[in-house]
């Protein structure tokens, strides 16, 4: 029997459980916490884990659900878009994070 692939709700859910409630937009080059309003800069964020999607009717709908925490220990989600349709500043500033803000499980092989 195939495994059914869980959605990024699935996983969003499974880390609001485990109190990573925080919600981060990207605007002006910074990753902004939708609550506070504060302005992460990208050695600011720690990223706990990583899950990749790729849409099942089509396969450009490709996502990454980053678990984050921060400098000063909020902890929450952020999904970012990523192929053909990526913002490209976007990606640019995860790309920015220092690896070693990188969890040993974030699996951060699979980003490069």
């Amino acid at each position: 029997m195939k495994k059914e692939q869980k959605h990024e709700t699935d996983y969003i859910k499974k880390y609001q459980d485990e109190g990573y409630t925080g919600n981060y937009l990207f605007e002006d080059g910074c990753l902004i916490d939708s609550e506070t309003k504060y302005r992460y800069k990208p050695d600011e964020i720690y990223i706990v884990a990583h899950h990749r999607y790729e849409g099942m009717s089509n396969p450009d709908d490709m996502s990454i659900l980053y678990v984050i925490e921060t400098k000063d220990q909020q902890k929450g989600t952020h999904l970012l878009g990523y192929g053909p349709t990526a913002d490209l500043e976007e990606a640019e500033f995860f790309k920015d994070i220092p690896k070693k803000n990188y969890s040993k499980n974030a699996d951060i092989n699979e980003l490069t």
